[in-house]
């Protein structure tokens, strides 16, 4: 038996009788990293090439807002993972050691049902983002080969299976444990390119090619009102992840404390790199600035407004980290592939165990990557998914698990703060839900199954 398995009558998770565990615990979510090595798995998990996307959402909401915004989305992000963290603690210090999302949810919330419900929206963050991670590392890809062969004959989908063949061969890596050197590097690839960009916007900014700076709002309230949640809808994609329990998995027992160092960690480079990127891209474009501050630098029309090698660089970096993420968000599909299939009673790359790991593993990246050349336009689609997926994982569960958990009386600040933050994010989600879903309407002129065109 698991050392939770999961009783889907009972609805709840039950502690181990025996020694024995799952192959999906053993192979995949194996418990023996530092609070460091979960610092750089979060901040992989979170720190990605969508904080190129910040100075859009600043765009929608003008400087006081939109920095005001992203400040209370940090602090109420950082405050629910410490909370998610605390109900993980709380639970395994009264022998109940949860190691998956859903196990978590269906024992504290008591029922069935929500077992599926968070296997259902975390497969589909972790299957969306991993779609959509293998898109933009292609894309990055063929603006580097067009770049030296304008003219080439390789198209987008050439550059989607490649991206798909080198996360097959790292796939078979053992363990989520075993990407915290990745994820180390990824941590400094993150930093890296938000350096550069930063300082081409301030270069650009300075320019006498650069745009001038606008940064009105639309003059019509209801677009304005639109906008705003649209960017609201963007912050609270970036700052989501839907994998905590599972990063915390991997901390060697007791986990108690360790979690919060690492988010102290991941919001470090959080707080870096948002707020920088943010303030120089929005400074440089005002509200001309395009969904991706990158697209800004490199216009359609004109010359680059940065350094060829310095662009070239910056999208290097960012297809480097891309692959990082595609391995994060691939591992709780990885662990249910191999809770099912695997045997844990023999090793990981035993003759019983290597067929059906290469075989799965490959079939999914295959799915992933045929899903991304066939849908280019995967980002809107990636928006209406994390609006509906990220706001009730990380926004309305933690504080609803807490309140029930660890039971604060009902009229004490921390559990009407909870419940406020609750509601006002259930709100957000229904609300950025339907501007995404907006945005994918306003874009539909320009999905094309199969196009040699990412659509922002």
């Amino acid at each position: 038996m698991a050392p939770a398995a999961f009783d889907a009558e009972a609805g709840a998770a039950k502690p181990a009788t025996g020694g024995e565990t799952d192959a999906g615990a053993a192979f995949v979510l194996e418990s023996k990293g530092t609070w460091w090595h979960a610092g750089f798995h979060l901040t992989t998990a979170i720190v990605g090439p969508t904080v190129l996307t910040l100075p859009y959402a600043l765009r929608g909401m003008g400087w006081a807002v939109g920095l005001t915004t992203l400040s209370v989305m940090a602090a109420v992000t950082f405050y629910e993972y410490s909370l998610m963290s605390r109900v993980l603690d709380h639970c395994e210090a009264r022998g109940r050691r949860h190691i998956r999302f859903r196990e978590l949810a269906a024992d504290v919330l008591g029922s069935g049902w929500m077992f599926y419900f968070v296997v259902t929206v975390q497969t589909a963050i972790n299957t969306g983002v991993s779609i959509g991670a293998i898109l933009l590392a292609a894309d990055c890809l063929e603006i580097m080969y067009t770049g030296l062969a304008p003219h080439g004959p390789l198209k987008l989908y050439h550059f989607i299976i490649i991206v798909a063949v080198v996360l097959a061969f790292l796939s078979q890596l053992p363990s989520f444990h075993s990407l915290r050197h990745i994820n180390f590097a990824s941590l400094l690839l993150s930093l890296g390119y938000t350096i550069l960009v930063s300082a081409a916007c301030i270069r650009a900014g300075l320019s006498t090619n650069a745009p001038a700076k606008d940064y009105s709002l639309s003059s019509s309230k209801s677009e304005q009102t639109f906008n705003a949640f649209l960017s609201i809808s963007i912050l609270a994609s970036v700052f989501g992840n839907g994998i905590l329990p599972e990063i915390q998995a991997t901390l060697a027992p007791p986990a108690a404390g360790k979690m919060i160092k690492a988010l102290v960690l991941c919001y470090s480079v959080i707080v870096f790199a948002f707020y920088l990127s943010s303030i120089t891209g929005y400074w440089a474009f005002g509200s001309q600035v395009q969904s991706n501050v990158l697209k800004s630098l490199m216009p359609d029309s004109g010359p680059a407004l940065a350094p060829t090698w310095l662009l070239g660089v910056a999208v290097l970096f960012v297809l480097l980290q891309l692959l990082a993420i595609g391995l994060v968000y691939s591992q709780v599909a990885y662990e249910i592939m191999e809770k099912n299939s695997a045997d844990a009673a023999q090793g990981r790359f035993s003759r019983r165990n290597l067929l059906p790991r290469l075989l799965l593993r490959t079939l999914y990246l295959a799915f992933c990557a045929f899903t991304a050349a066939m849908l280019p336009f995967f980002g809107d689609i990636v928006g209406v998914v994390g609006a509906i997926g990220f706001v009730p994982l990380d926004f309305v569960l933690p504080v609803l698990m807490y309140n029930i958990a660890l039971a604060p009386p009902r009229r004490s600040a921390v559990f009407i703060a909870n419940t406020a933050v609750m509601v006002v994010f259930v709100g957000v989600g229904a609300i950025g839900a339907f501007a995404s879903i907006r945005k994918l309407v306003l874009d539909a002129d320009e999905f094309k199954l199969f196009s040699n065109n990412v659509v922002d």
